[in-house]
């Protein structure tokens, strides 16, 4: 049984028409077609959840490859169990297609789209606005659309309602639209689609009222906000504190560095005080969809208010400095063995943003390889869980240590002779699979940015350095 609605917006009850008390109606009697438009991280855990309770679904995206996978039954997000995805295919509840033509079957459209930055670190809306134009061609009396990708406050009511309204239709009157951020943390067991508050804003009272319904059903909290405006500053904050925070203990790790100190060790202390504080961690950078990004969405949008970000934007730039820093602290290494970067076998362990999972959006262990590159070390890399990446703009790379140019490293084994082959072999990922005391073991030194080698003990004397 669905978990109702509890929590109320002050001034927002609605008042329902015959359309959206019909569109309700099909909402909780399971009979709404539902479309979700992009089929990655957040969709497609999306699209399999409202599934289990009922829903027929419809998964749109643009990748033919994800598209014919999805149709065979073949999962590849990690959050999502391939049993369930299976059986949702075959029982017919879940299709996938590239064709937005099937648009008018769905009562309920919901919108998963990328939104990355530009190469000036500004908005690119181009998929939202292009999805949105999509709908509009096929809007009709009595659908719902949701947005759930991260973006500046605003883009609901600015970028998307006016598109939507241009054919004639009415917002809360013909069509419903509202704000409803993911909340998505790749690889986190605990907390699921399911069990993770949902903040939900509405155009109109209406529109709120039906997609609070629509959430209700298979998510156990929804939280009603006054504006889709106010769900996406909450969306937007959420991953703002983290990425404060990183920038703090990153630039924390720069202070010891500077001053002899364990950043870790004084980090490990300080966190035993029971109050006051919570844990945040150096590293490399900061990577994956939300963090290394929705700041400078916020900071942009500030802009057009006469307001400067200024805490924001700093840490924004430390964050960014972190995989500099990573390549100047590998030539210091270097350095002691009268090796220069130039020329240098250098071994990156881990190319994923976060550990143990296959995904290396916005990875810092991207830049730093591309750094390197650019300095003229022979760079090769090990992941588990990603067999080949492609270094953005084209950037000169080498799969192996005689040289070359290209476009796409692939993942070398971990054996004890690439390691012990290696100049430098810097931990950028720590993935829980990796043996680091044989790494260590192997290696004629170690940078490790994420304190994967704390364990070891005394063996790391003298070949380990940390961040």
């Amino acid at each position: 049984m669905a978990v109702q609605v509890k929590e109320q917006v002050p001034g927002h009850k609605a008042e329902l028409n015959g359309t959206a008390s019909a569109l309700k109606a099909k909402i909780l009697d399971k009979t709404a077609v539902v479309a979700v438009i992009g089929a990655g991280y957040v969709g497609l855990p999306l699209a399999v959840e409202k599934t289990k309770v009922g829903f027929n679904v419809i998964a749109i995206d643009q990748n033919e490859k994800r598209v014919d996978k999805l149709n065979r039954g073949e999962n590849y997000i990690l959050d999502v169990k391939n049993e369930e995805l299976a059986r949702a295919v075959t029982e017919g509840k879940l299709k996938a297609t590239s064709d937005f033509s099937v648009l008018p079957q769905a009562d309920v459209i919901i919108i998963c789209v990328p939104t990355p930055l530009t190469r000036n670190r500004e908005p690119d809306l181009r998929y939202i606005v292009n999805v949105t134009e999509q709908i509009a061609k096929h809007l009709k009396t009595g659908q719902l659309v949701c947005l759930e990708s991260t973006t500046y406050p605003g883009t609901t009511e600015e970028v998307i309602l006016p598109r939507l309204e241009a054919r004639g239709l009415k917002v809360g009157e013909d069509f419903f639209l509202a704000f409803s951020p993911e909340r998505v943390d790749p690889g986190n067991a605990r907390y699921t689609t399911r069990n993770t508050n949902k903040l939900v804003g509405g155009v109109t009272p209406a529109c709120l009222d039906v997609a609070s319904t629509f959430y209700s059903q298979t998510i156990l909290k929804v939280i009603p906000v006054s504006s889709p405006s106010v769900a996406e500053m909450a969306k937007v904050f959420e991953n703002t504190y983290r990425a404060v925070n990183i920038a703090l203990v990153n630039e924390m790790a720069l202070l010891c560095d500077r001053m002899g100190l364990d950043v870790w060790e004084v980090l490990d202390a300080a966190f035993t005080k029971p109050f006051g504080i919570q844990p945040f961690y150096p590293g490399p950078g900061v990577g994956g969809h939300c963090i290394p990004i929705d700041p400078f969405y916020l900071a942009w949008k500030a802009r057009e208010y006469d307001f400067s970000t200024r805490f924001i934007e700093l840490a924004g730039e430390v964050n960014l400095r972190m995989p500099y820093f990573v390549v100047e602290k590998a030539a210091r290494i270097l350095g002691l063995q009268k090796k220069s970067v130039r020329g240098a076998k250098v071994f990156i362990l881990g190319v994923a943003y976060k550990k143990d999972l296959p995904d290396e959006r916005e990875s810092p262990a991207l830049k730093v390889i591309q750094l390197l590159l650019k300095e003229g070390a022979q760079v090769r890399y090990h992941d588990p869980f990603i067999p080949q990446v492609t270094l953005p703009n084209g950037s000169p790379g080498s799969g192996s240590y005689e040289g070359g140019p290209a476009t796409t490293l692939k993942s070398v084994p971990l054996d004890d002779s690439t390691l012990a082959q290696a100049d430098i072999v810097i931990i950028t990922t720590d993935h829980s699979c990796i043996d680091y005391g044989r790494v260590v073991k192997c290696a004629k030194a170690v940078l490790d940015t994420r304190h994967a080698t704390r364990t070891i003990g005394e063996a790391v004397d003298g070949r380990v350095w940390r961040l």
